[in-house]
C-alpha cells in the first residue's frame, strides 16, 4: 500500500529557501501556462466547465473583459479575501493570478470550436488530463497555492469546518452565479468534478520537487 502524497506545510519565505529555486521556478511556470492553455481547450470544447470557469465565463459575458481577464480580476479580488483569513500568499500564489488568465486567453485566440461531437470529447478529455498535470506541476513546485484553493484552505483553518464542507459550498456557489450569468454547465462538468482529483493525486508523486529537510513520505 502507498501512503497518499502530502505536500510539506511551509511559509512563504520557507518556500524560497528550500532548495532547488530555479527548477521549481520552471516546473511552476510551466504548470501554471498549461493550466491556462488546458482551460482554453476546455472552454472550446463547449460542454460545460469547471465550476470556477462557468463563473468566469459567465462574468465574461457581461463585462468588457475576456475570459482570461476574468480570471485575472477575479483571481485578485480572491487574494484581497486572503487578508481577514490571515493567509500569506508564495510566489507562486502571485504568479497563479498573472499567468492562468494570460494563458487562456493566448489558447482561446488560437483553438476554435470544432463542429465534431467526437473532436470536442477528446478535447474534453484531453483538457481535464492536461488540468490535472498542470495542477500537480504547480503545487509539486511548492510557491504557494492559487488564490481559490487558498480561499478555502483559509476559511477550513479559521473556521474549523471541514474540506469538504467548505471547498464544496464555494464551488457549488461560484457554479450557480456563474451558471445564471450564461456559463457554460454540462457533461464536462461532471466529468471535471469526477476526474480532477484523482488526476491531481495520480501526478502529484511524479511532479513533487525534492526540498531541502523535506522529503515525500515513504511508501509502506
Amino acid at each position: 500500500m502507498t501512503t497518499a502524497y502530502q505536500p510539506p506545510s511551509m511559509g512563504s519565505v520557507e518556500q524560497l529557501r528550500a532548495g532547488r529555486l530555479p527548477r521549481r521556478l520552471v516546473q511552476l511556470v510551466a504548470g501554471l501556462v498549461l493550466y491556462g492553455l488546458t482551460m482554453a481547450v476546455m472552454v472550446r470544447a463547449d460542454l460545460g466547465l469547471d465550476p470556477w470557469d462557468v463563473f468566469h465565463q459567465g462574468a465574461a459575458l457581461h463585462l468588457p473583459l475576456t475570459f482570461g481577464q476574468v480570471v485575472i480580476v477575479v483571481g485578485a479580488l480572491v487574494l484581497l479575501l486572503w487578508i481577514p483569513l490571515r493567509q500569506v500568499p508564495g510566489l507562486g500564489t502571485v504568479l497563479n493570478v498573472i499567468i492562468i488568465g494570460l494563458a487562456a486567453d493566448a489558447g482561446l485566440a488560437v483553438i476554435e470550436r470544432p463542429d465534431e461531437l467526437w473532436l470536442r470529447v477528446v478535447m474534453m478529455v484531453g483538457s481535464v488530463i492536461g488540468n490535472g498535470l498542470a495542477g500537480a506541476l504547480y503545487i509539486g513546485a511548492h510557491l504557494g497555492p492559487g488564490p481559490r484553493d487558498g480561499l478555502w484552505l483559509g476559511l477550513v483553518r479559521r473556521t474549523g469546518h471541514s474540506v469538504r464542507i467548505l471547498r464544496t459550498a464555494i464551488e457549488v456557489t461560484v457554479l450557480v452565479v456563474g451558471f445564471i450569468l450564461g456559463g457554460t454547465v454540462g457533461i464536462g462538468t461532471v466529468f471535471y468534478a469526477v476526474a480532477i482529483g484523482p488526476t491531481v493525486q495520480f501526478f502529484l508523486p511524479l511532479t513533487h520537487a525534492r526540498l531541502r529537510d523535506f522529503t515525500p513520505p515513504a511508501s509502506e
